[in-house]
């Protein structure tokens, strides 16, 4: 009797997960599938700073802290604002990623070369197309 009722359970949990899965892709068309192709060839120059290049001195990790610290710490900003990727190395400071607007990208610029100092942070923040 037991394993009959657990049968019954695990079939309508898979029918449920199933229907959940289906409902959630998007088959409008309407929107564009991401496109990162630029970005990532981009990153993949071995001149380009990505993340995991980030040096693991004490000086550098606490400039990035700091500014990721100023980031989250203001709640204007969008979640894509609030996760661009903070790069720290030898004193200087890249920003990357994808930001709602100009407003957004010029706020987190200004919060970087506060901390950092002006001529110590190279932008690579873009701004999201309107959806």
């Amino acid at each position: 009797m037991k394993t009959k009722v657990a049968k019954i359970l695990l079939g309508q949990v898979l029918l449920l997960s199933s229907v959940g899965l289906l409902s959630a892709q998007d088959t409008s068309g309407t929107q564009a599938p991401a496109d990162n192709t630029k970005v990532n060839q981009r990153d993949r120059n071995q001149t380009e700073p990505t993340a995991d290049q980030q040096k693991e001195n004490s000086s550098d990790r606490e400039l990035a802290k700091q500014i990721r610290r100023a980031l989250v710490k203001d709640k204007s900003l969008s979640t894509n604002a609030h996760n661009v990727k903070v790069i720290a190395q030898n004193g200087t400071v890249t920003l990357k990623g994808p930001v709602n607007s100009e407003q957004e990208k010029q706020a987190i610029e200004s919060k970087a070369a506060e901390i950092a100092g002006a001529n110590k942070v190279n932008s690579e923040i873009q701004v999201a197309p309107k959806q």
